[in-house]
């Protein structure tokens, strides 16, 4: 069904594409870095907050995917059109519902999980989160639109997108915080207009009537509860799944608010370099998710396994080769960070444990469980991450972190504990077939 073109063509724009959304939050950190370590500390605060609920519209979306995917390799257009439109319907709602209730509670919310933060750094959380808040319809409506082209595997699209956003978004912050002395909302607002016109131009296109699958406006105005229950039975447990993970970042967030200013900034901008680390991952979940769905769909089981070898042989390839890069970058991009030299070691030794595994783990527990889920396997796939999780990143965070005083050192190696374990677990299950049994159209 899929050529090695065909993949090279699909993936090689999904690269670019996941690179130039990363560097979002990267050119965020550093523009803001010269506002003092306060602003980076408010700002990496606030986007592990944020990531909650950009993990449950990506939830939704690749719920969306998966049975758009499948109707598109059992050649069903009808179906396949209504399920592109529920889920941009389903996207708007949801997300204006989350944006109103965090408007609503923003400073009840920070203080509860960051209370015991300084001051200035509460001031810089409050800022950024009112301002990012109004964004989340447009990650949403962009995540959807995002997901149609690419179950369609047209890639490039998603990608002259991201290259345009990157690009207003960047002005945006030049001017912002070194023109405007805006500070942390020099780094918002421009990130939010960003993401309004990547949502404008994704929706735009996706009413395109010569694609294989396209919005209308009837079908976004119904509600079709049998399509819609097949995306939400792979969404919510994808989301709650993905928003678990969230939340017990978020706790360990607050932990490591306990950890002084300096571990607080490093985590910070180690988490948005980790991000860069782990861009082959996210480029190839996406393709697991079209590749192996479609395949499903037409219900062609030998070569959904065929294809299982194959992606999973390229993304650890890919990742290993891409973490060798990004750490032997570290230092030189460090040099461009107005932080103090402490806040630069620790960050080296938090890239280089994170790196280690992000190239030989992360892709037996991430790429790999969206594969399984494309084919249908949803639930092991939830109870298997929320234990992994809650047991192995969460208890051994505290145990490292905390008792053992290694802070956010800590915390890395509970990370790429729980990846080791989902990893393991994942392989044989898909060595065991029984991803194979089961139907989602």
């Amino acid at each position: 069904m899929f050529s090695n073109k065909d993949l090279k063509d699909m993936i090689i724009p999904l690269f670019f594409e996941q690179l130039l959304v990363m560097l979002v939050g990267i050119v965020d950190t550093f523009v803001v870095s010269y506002c003092g370590e306060a602003a980076v500390s408010g700002v990496s605060l606030v986007n592990s907050f944020n990531t909650i609920f950009i993990f449950l519209f990506t939830a939704l979306a690749s719920g969306g995917a998966v049975v758009i995917s499948q109707y598109i390799g059992h050649k069903d257009q009808k179906n396949s059109i209504r399920a592109s439109s529920q889920l941009l319907m389903f996207s708007c709602v949801f997300s204006v519902f989350v944006s109103i209730i965090v408007l609503s509670f923003d400073k009840v919310l920070l203080t509860i999980l960051f209370g015991k933060v300084e001051n200035n750094v509460m001031d810089a959380c409050m800022i950024y989160l009112k301002i990012s808040a109004f964004s989340y319809p447009a990650l949403a409506i962009y995540n959807a639109g995002a997901s149609l082209y690419r179950s369609m595997a047209k890639t490039n699209m998603i990608m002259y997108i991201s290259i345009a956003s990157n690009i207003i978004n960047v002005i945006g912050n030049i001017i912002g915080v070194y023109i405007l002395k805006a500070g942390v909302a020099g780094v918002a607002i421009p990130s939010l207009i960003a993401r309004l016109f990547s949502a404008i131009v994704i929706t735009y296109l996706c009413f395109n009537r010569s694609l294989k699958t396209y919005y209308t406006h009837k079908d976004i105005l119904m509600w079709d509860k049998e399509i819609l229950k097949k995306v939400l039975n792979i969404a919510i447990p994808n989301g709650i799944e993905n928003g678990i993970f969230q939340f017990i970042k978020v706790a360990l967030s607050s932990v490591v608010a306990l950890f002084g200013t300096y571990q607080i900034a490093a985590n910070g901008i180690a988490q948005s370099i980790w991000s860069l680390a782990a861009l082959m991952n996210s480029t190839m979940a996406p393709v697991f998710i079209t590749v192996i769905g479609q395949c499903m769909g037409a219900n062609d089981i030998q070569a959904a396994d065929q294809y299982f070898k194959i992606l999973m042989k390229w993304t650890v390839i890919l990742a290993v080769g891409w973490n060798i890069f990004v750490f032997a970058i570290t230092p030189i991009f460090l040099q461009f960070y107005n932080i103090s030299n402490q806040t630069k070691e620790m960050i080296i030794w938090l890239v280089l444990i994170h790196n280690i595994f992000n190239g030989f783990a992360l892709p037996y527990s991430g790429a790999l469980s969206n594969g399984l889920r494309a084919a249908g396997d949803i639930k092991f796939t939830m109870i298997v991450s929320i234990l992994s999780t809650v047991l192995g990143r969460f208890i051994f965070s505290i145990l490292l972190g905390v008792y053992l005083d290694l802070g956010v050192i800590g915390i890395a190696l509970a990370m790429c504990l729980d990846w080791t374990i989902r990893g393991v677990i994942f392989y044989f299950r898909y060595q065991s077939k029984v991803w194979t049994k089961f139907k989602i159209i």
